[in-house]
């Protein structure tokens, strides 16, 4: 059955976010990451197209772009006057591009320039960005990140505090902490790989928000093995490259595009609040809402099963 796209309660706030999240990481171009640029003028395009789509969430960091995605969307933030009533726009505070920094101070840097760029006082949504760059222990230190995150939050300047990043374990350990109000996970859990099924359970039992990003893959589960032969920003596995290719030929044989399927996966899971989808052109918006409004068979899902899926971090190997 086709996802529905009624707005869901983000944790225990009292705002609602579509299911459906804009992820802006590509419009602050990011070739490095994606293997395409993103001009100016095509990302104000597709910004303007969200915002005036059913689609009332959008997701970003300092760190895209090193904050080319932030000043962008504060331009078109200023031609619409402000943050239209009923959009959520999330951020994440992030270490120095440069030279590494994962201070406080360095948290409280980054959330002032974020708030500058995107031309707001207030952010709803700020979350913790990448902490397997640091340690737990700086992180929870006095005067370290969480405690300056926490500080924006008394003074209203952010709303709730999330944690986003990498290696499920490392999540796991912020998540038990119940320091943080939401979650974001990316690359795993998919078609491919369901190494953060843990993860997402724990979250969702403490109420917390689950963001799950990258559906996709980053990008092999919408664009096909042919065209983009890569998981999780890197080169995929010849295993990985044939289970795509079985899957393909499933939802072919059952005129279900992959991508529908891949993006629903995610849509379908009751523990996820929304699921993030990196947005590049104007007319990616409408395929996307096109794409969870698909019918997908039941018998398909345990077919795609049956082609199997890691359940090991598909990163791990970065971060040991």
């Amino acid at each position: 059955m086709a996802i529905s796209l009624a707005k869901r309660p983000f944790g225990k706030t009292a705002f609602q976010v579509s299911p459906l999240c804009v992820g802006a990481a590509p419009l602050g171009s990011m070739p490095e990451s994606f293997g395409y640029e993103v001009n100016e003028a095509q990302a104000f395009a597709t910004l303007r197209a969200f915002f005036h789509s059913p689609i009332n969430f959008l997701d970003t960091a300092a760190s895209y772009g090193d904050g080319e995605s932030e000043r962008r969307i504060g331009v078109v933030l200023k031609e619409l006057g402000g943050v239209p009533q009923g959009f959520v726009i999330a951020s994440k505070a992030d270490r120095d591009m440069t030279t590494g920094d994962f201070s406080g101070e360095q948290m409280k840097r980054s959330v002032e320039r974020t708030l500058k760029l995107l031309g707001v006082s207030y952010l709803p949504i700020m979350h913790l960005h990448d902490p397997e760059w640091t340690t737990f222990e700086n992180v929870m230190s006095k005067g370290g990140p969480l405690e300056v995150l926490r500080k924006f939050r008394d003074q209203k300047v952010i709303g709730t505090i999330g944690v986003a990043g990498g290696p499920v374990g490392m999540e796991i350990q912020y998540v038990k902490t119940g320091a943080f109000d939401a979650l974001i996970t990316h690359n795993r859990f998919c078609l491919l790989n369901r190494s953060a099924d843990e993860l997402l359970t724990l979250a969702h039992g403490m109420g917390m928000a689950v963001l799950n990003a990258a559906p996709y893959g980053s990008g092999v589960l919408a664009k096909g093995p042919q065209a983009y032969p890569r998981f999780a920003y890197q080169d995929a596995s010849p295993l990985v490259m044939e289970r795509v290719v079985k899957m393909d030929e499933l939802c072919r044989a059952a005129n279900i595009p992959l991508a529908a399927a891949a993006l629903q996966f995610s849509l379908r899971d009751p523990r996820i609040t929304s699921t993030i989808v990196g947005v590049s052109k104007p007319e990616r918006i409408q395929q996307t809402i096109d794409l969870a409004a698909v019918t997908i068979p039941d018998d398909l899902w345990a077919k795609l099963d049956a082609v199997g899926f890691d359940v090991d971090d598909p990163e791990a190997s970065r971060w040991s």
